[in-house]
């Protein structure tokens, strides 16, 4: 059977697990499990000092998942409830459900029609007196323009939290991802570009007293064992057999993220169908998380590449401000390019273990699509 006739996956966590590298995860793993300690010990321990100096930061703290990072990253700055946090409508919610979770209000801000990301401009003209903090989501894989919206956070007072999951290792200037806000907030789903075989998670910060207060919420509150001394706690832990994973995947990601760009960059000089709009070339800004390409017939291209046998998706269908949990309360608020790239973005395959071959097909199907 030729490329072009078996099914191209969206993305296949088989051939990165398997092989060498899943053999040493094996071997640790039975180590973990013959050491008798699982939760907060010395994996979770190395991974954070790893991580954090991987990223630039001073601290980082491991927690169950993403979606526990940005919910401890906000309950640490200690906003008063009903204080406005701005944020991007583009992202599935997630950094607007952490907002919400901690009794704040989102402030919904449109996004650069050419990053998908937070629009610093509309960020500007969106602040209210209300407005506390802002949270900047790297989507994508690519980095949100931090120069520009950390001008308009320290103009306005706004403690910057960055929502990375999908851009580990992102660069821009000699700084990475995770180093340019007060707060960043990471997920090692097993489909990041770096990811555990289960749910994870990491805030980092090169704030002593931020790290301190993230590390007493991640466990109960506590101080110490029993003694809850910070309001908001949950049970919030990176296990030792993620953490142990993940320490063996810290030191490859800079490659498969080299592999993913080189994969976007492939699609971008050879997908020439006037109906199909490609976002830019990428740099060390940009990883690759998704690639995700833009069409006015998306639904009918989507359809087309299916009939192919390759696997896609949408990311993201609904925007933030027009999920049916707000009912008719954001009814008049207009965010034209996110509601845009809501309608029309679709991704293709992109991840470090796809083949050359496979890449010319799913450009070779794009370029046959009869819009």
């Amino acid at each position: 059977m030729t490329t072009a006739q078996r099914r191209i996956p969206f993305n296949a966590l088989d051939r990165q697990n398997g092989g060498e590298l899943g053999a040493r995860m094996g071997d640790a793993a039975c180590r973990i499990i013959g050491g008798g300690w699982y939760v907060l010990g010395v994996e979770v321990e190395a991974f954070e000092r790893e991580f954090a100096a991987y990223c630039g930061a001073s601290h980082a703290i491991g927690v169950a998942n993403g979606s526990d990072a940005l919910e401890l990253a906000i309950a640490s700055l200690g906003l008063p409830a009903g204080t406005e946090v701005a944020v991007a409508p583009n992202a599935a919610m997630y950094a607007t459900l952490a907002i919400l979770a901690n009794g704040l209000v989102p402030l919904f801000v449109d996004v650069d029609p050419l990053r998908a990301t937070l629009d610093p401009q509309a960020l500007a003209a969106a602040i209210t007196p209300r407005t506390r903090a802002v949270v900047a989501t790297h989507l994508y894989g690519a980095l949100a323009d931090m120069d520009a919206i950390g001008k308009v956070a320290r103009a306005h007072g706004l403690t910057m939290i960055e929502d990375c999951a999908q851009a580990h290792g992102a660069s821009l200037g000699g700084r990475r991802a995770g180093s340019f806000g007060a707060l960043a907030c990471f997920s090692f789903y097993p489909t990041k570009n770096l990811g555990a075989l289960g749910d994870g998670g990491a805030v980092t910060t090169s704030d002593d007293a931020l790290a301190a207060r993230v590390r007493q919420l991640r466990q109960y509150g506590w101080k110490e064992k029993y003694s809850v001394t910070a309001a908001h706690g949950r049970n919030s832990r990176l296990d030792e057999l993620q953490a142990a994973l993940l320490r063996l995947k810290l030191p490859l990601v800079d490659a498969w993220n080299a592999r993913r760009r080189a994969i976007a960059a492939r699609y971008g000089r050879g997908i020439r169908h006037p109906a199909i709009e490609l976002p830019p070339l990428p740099g060390t800004d940009q990883v690759a998380h998704l690639y995700v390409v833009r069409s006015e017939r998306r639904d009918a291209l989507r359809g087309h590449l299916a009939a192919c046998g390759i696997g896609v998706d949408i990311h993201y269908p609904i925007p933030d401000h027009r999920q049916p949990v707000f009912g008719e309360r954001y009814a008049t608020l207009s965010l034209p390019v996110a509601e845009r790239l809501a309608r029309t973005s679709l991704s293709l395959p992109c991840f470090a273990e796809l083949e050359d071959a496979e890449v010319d097909a799913v450009i070779a199907a794009c370029n046959g699509w009869d819009a």
